[in-house]
């Protein structure tokens, strides 16, 4: 089966053709970010507009690159939420249009399974039953994942997720959109060891997170290193951010060998789009090493919003025999315990 998947949750259309066969035969992949980060985030009147012009050139060009025209595409999935619901519809509509027009399947599919199921796509993925840590944008959660649809929710943050702090830790020291990848990069010129920042919520039971008061101590001691022009000099800003790294992959950490202990499973997966970060994935390897368990991930381009994560996860469920009636569905919110199992 040959599975079209659209992804346009939010500010990256992603396009993409996976064969249950042959696996991802070609992908394309256009982002916003430099549209946004004029605006200091996602602008989501914009994100809809651009979706609608780049979406129909990336599927002409994913076809080309696969050497394939529409009539030989089987199926379409589409990220049917969690997301900005205007970038939602672009991507529901028009994969229900083409559905309709070739008289083939669609499903719609949740975006963060989507991100769950990306390690899958790798040479060496991982086997059932697992721990799966997904840090994405405005997610940030702990889930025993069983099989395909069968989620059980560990933990979740209660504020922040881990990508929003590290978008606000950005912007406070200076930093553009989006500030992950800002931080990271600045967090290598710094002394880890200058500050000490907290580390919520690993002093007590459960494996919930927070990052709001994590945020409010970046901030202060960002305010209290500023000169009388409200500036802060290069090395202190590294040795913030450093800190500030250190502090949220910690925490991470903690949570997931936690995870591990508590459900008893040998296997870690980390998706989303923090989970490029390489510090994280360092500190996770120590985590896997001391409880003998595997540590699993995709690749770089794969971490974030992508089409072919879109594309394997509807067509397991395709597969299955699931698919969506003829009404456009967009869901901004969406819980994943709410998904049928295959």
């Amino acid at each position: 089966m040959r599975v079209l998947g659209i992804e346009t949750s939010c500010d990256e259309t992603g396009v993409a053709l996976y064969d249950s066969e042959k696996g991802l035969l070609s992908d394309a992949l256009y982002s916003q970010v430099e549209m946004h980060a004029e605006y200091g985030g996602v602008v989501p009147e914009l994100a809809s507009r651009d979706h609608i012009r780049k979406l129909l050139p990336l599927i002409r060009e994913v076809l080309h690159k696969a050497d394939l025209t529409m009539p030989d595409v089987d199926a379409i999935a589409y990220t049917a939420g969690p997301g900005l619901i205007g970038a939602l519809m672009v991507g529901a509509s028009t994969a229900r249009a083409l559905a309709l027009g070739l008289n083939i399947p669609a499903i719609g599919v949740h975006h963060m399974e989507g991100h769950l199921l990306a390690p899958m796509l790798e040479d060496n993925p991982p086997a059932f039953p697992f721990v799966a840590l997904l840090v994405s944008g405005g997610h940030t959660q702990l889930v025993k994942v069983t099989d395909i649809g069968q989620y059980h929710l560990l933990g979740e943050s209660l504020d922040d997720a881990a990508g929003e702090a590290f978008d606000k830790a950005a912007k406070m020291l200076g930093l553009d959109y989006p500030g992950g990848p800002l931080i990271a990069k600045l967090a290598v010129q710094g002394d880890r060891q200058r500050f000490t920042f907290p580390r919520p919520m690993t002093d007590r039971p459960g494996l919930d997170f927070s990052f709001s008061g994590l945020k409010t101590f970046t901030l202060n001691t960002s305010n209290a290193h500023r000169d009388e022009q409200g500036r802060i000099d290069d090395q202190t800003r590294a040795d913030i951010a450093a800190a500030f790294e250190e502090a949220v992959v910690d925490t991470l950490a903690i949570k997931c060998r936690r995870a591990l202990q508590q459900t008893g499973l040998k296997q870690l997966v980390i998706a989303g789009g923090v989970s490029a970060n390489q510090r994280l994935r360092e500190k996770l390897a120590d985590v896997v090493q001391k409880e003998r368990a595997g540590l699993f991930y995709a690749r770089p381009r794969f971490c974030t919003d992508n089409g072919a994560m879109i594309a394997y996860a509807g067509c397991q469920r395709l597969l299955a025999g699931q698919s969506s009636d003829l009404t456009i569905q967009a869901k901004p919110r969406w819980p994943m315990d709410t998904l049928a199992s295959i």
